[in-house]
C-alpha cells in the first residue's frame, strides 16, 4: 500500500532486535547451514499482512525464498500452512520474530473485524468502521487489516473528512454554528459528519443536511428513536465502546455504520509459529 510507512517501521523493528551484532545465539550455533521452515497457524481467523511478512525476510537476506501458500483475506484454522521459507538458518532466525510480530498484529485486527462484521450481518446490514485510534505510524497498516477482515475504513486522518465532535460544537457555540463555519470555509469539498449526544442535537444536524450523524454512546432506545427521525440521504453511525454484544443489539436498529475504536488499538494478536519442515 502506498504511504503505509512500512519500510520505516521495518527498519526500526530490525534495529531494536538486531543492532550491530545480530542474533548472537544463531550466529554462534550456525554458519552456512540452510534450512526450510513452515509458517503455521495456531489460531482461527483471517490472514492479513502476509506480503509484509515476506518483505521482512527479503530485507534481512535477499537470498531467502518465501513461498506464500495463503493470501490476505483468507480464512485460517489451526494447523494451516501459510508459507514455506528456505535459506540460511541464521538469517531466517534473525527475521522470524519481526516478521511474525507484524503478521500477528495485522491478522489479529483482521480476525476481530471479521468476527464483528459477521455479528453485524446476523440481523442487520450495517458496516463496521475503524477509527483514528491507532498506534502512531501504524495507521495505514491497521486500516488495511480492517479491510482484510471485511470492515471499512473511516477517515484516514484529520485531512480527508470533516467530523464535528462535541468539543468543536461546544467551542463554536452550537452544531449549527460549527457547520456554518465549515461550509463557509470549504463549501462542499468535504463530507460532513456530526457527533450527536441527544435527540435534539440529531434534529439540529438533520436540519443542516449533513452527510453522517454519529450517535454517540446512545442506548438502543435512543438509537432507535434517532434513526426514526431520518430524512434525506443522511447516514447514521452508532458509536461508543461497541463490543460484540452491543453490535448485535444495535445492528438491527437501522444504523448504517458502527464504529469500533478497539479494532485498531486493543485486539488480541493472532498466534503463528515457524516450525522446521
Amino acid at each position: 500500500m502506498n504511504g503505509d510507512n512500512f519500510d520505516n517501521l521495518l527498519e526500526l523493528a530490525l534495529t531494536e532486535d538486531l543492532l550491530d551484532a545480530g542474533d548472537v545465539t544463531s550466529r554462534a550455533i550456525f554458519s552456512t547451514e540452510t534450512t526450510e521452515v513452515v509458517l503455521m497457524s495456531k489460531d482461527e481467523g483471517v490472514l492479513a499482512g502476509i506480503d509484509y511478512f515476506k518483505k521482512v525476510f527479503n530485507r534481512v537476506d535477499e537470498t531467502i525464498q518465501v513461498e506464500l501458500l495463503k493470501k490476505d483475506g483468507d480464512s485460517l484454522k489451526r494447523g494451516d500452512q501459510i508459507a514455506r521459507i528456505t535459506g540460511p538458518a541464521v538469517t531466517i532466525l534473525e527475521a522470524e520474530r519481526t516478521g511474525i510480530n507484524f503478521l500477528s498484529f495485522l491478522s489479529g485486527i483482521a480476525s476481530e473485524t471479521n468476527r464483528l462484521v459477521q455479528a453485524a450481518s446476523e440481523k442487520g446490514h450495517c458496516c463496521i468502521l475503524d477509527t483514528r485510534k491507532t498506534l502512531p505510524g501504524y495507521r495505514v497498516l491497521s486500516k488495511y487489516a480492517v479491510s482484510c477482515g471485511g470492515g471499512s475504513n473511516h477517515r484516514m486522518g484529520l485531512y480527508d473528512m470533516v467530523m464535528i465532535k462535541d468539543n468543536h460544537a461546544d467551542a463554536a457555540g452550537s452544531i449549527t454554528k460549527a457547520v456554518e463555519r465549515i461550509r463557509h470555509k470549504w463549501d462542499s469539498k468535504y463530507r460532513i459528519e456530526v457527533e450527536c449526544r441527544t435527540l435534539d442535537e440529531v434534529r439540529e444536524a438533520l436540519s443542516l443536511k449533513v452527510d453522517v450523524i454519529m450517535l454517540d454512546n446512545m442506548d438502543e432506545k435512543m438509537t432507535s428513536d434517532a434513526v426514526a427521525l431520518r430524512s434525506g440521504d443522511v447516514k447514521f453511525e452508532g458509536s461508543g465502546n461497541m463490543d460484540l454484544d452491543k453490535i448485535r443489539r444495535h445492528a438491527p436498529l437501522g444504523v448504517d455504520y458502527i464504529s469500533v475504536g478497539g479494532l485498531t488499538h486493543s485486539v488480541k494478536a493472532f498466534d503463528f509459529s515457524l516450525v522446521v519442515a
